[in-house]
């Protein structure tokens, strides 16, 4: 598995990459944002980034790869409290690791977040292949892990898109903040109710068009509901 680290500690990175290529990783490295980032990132299966990087921080890089890329994103920071961890996870990241982290631990959360992914594609007798809302243009296509609207792929990242799934799954049903979170990132994150608050703003924002609310409605003081036409 190709595995690009985004680490400026010298010592981590000698230590990280000579434990996980053991372990069956291929390990690219980068000091901090980088004019070949994008084309590293293409090679990689999954990025292990940083908070603390020099210049722009690693909330930054991580909304610059979502501009751009769907790629499991797991962040490493220094804090144990929730602040990094709600920051990193809005800015767009699937996981998060607070260090010093063991390899084994780090390589136990990267196959958790790869298998989230695949899960988010489920097989056909499980669930409706296609989801449309053809009158306003989406179209989430649950066996291609596909979202379009207007015939153009919406870049999503892989928890926008579990989140987009597991309501679509319910259509007309009222899902809770804490069924969201079990849901879409598979477990109750932090029992924040705010980062599916700020998740649904930025898959309301992707979905766009002027229709979002049509897609998902707001439920006041029970949660969410996907709405497939107006």
């Amino acid at each position: 598995m190709n595995l690009l680290l985004v680490e400026d500690d010298p010592r981590i990175v000698e230590a990280l990459a000579m434990s996980l290529a053991r372990l069956g990783y291929d390990v690219d490295h980068l000091a901090g944002a980088s004019a070949d980032l994008r084309r590293r990132v293409a090679r990689a299966d999954a990025v292990v980034l940083d908070i603390g990087l020099p210049g722009e921080d690693g909330f930054a890089v991580c909304r610059a790869i979502r501009r751009w890329s769907s790629i499991p994103i797991l962040m490493l920071t220094a804090r144990s409290d929730d602040i990094d961890t709600v920051a990193g996870l809005e800015a767009g990241a699937d996981d998060y690791v607070v260090k010093p982290v063991s390899p084994r631990v780090l390589d136990a959360r990267i196959k958790a977040v790869l298998r989230r992914n695949v899960a988010a594609a489920p097989e056909s007798e499980r669930a409706e292949p296609i989801v449309a809302a053809t009158e306003l243009g989406l179209r989430i296509d649950r066996l291609a892990a596909e979202v379009t609207r207007d015939g153009v792929p919406l870049n999503l990242s892989p928890t926008e898109k579990r989140l987009l799934f597991a309501l679509a799954d319910h259509p007309g049903q009222v899902l809770s903040r804490e069924q969201l979170l079990e849901l879409a990132w598979n477990q109750g994150f932090l029992g924040d109710s705010s980062l599916v608050d700020n998740a649904i703003y930025r898959l309301r924002a992707k979905i766009g068009g002027g229709h979002e609310a049509n897609h998902i409605e707001t439920v006041r003081g029970f949660g969410y509901r996907f709405r497939a036409a107006p």
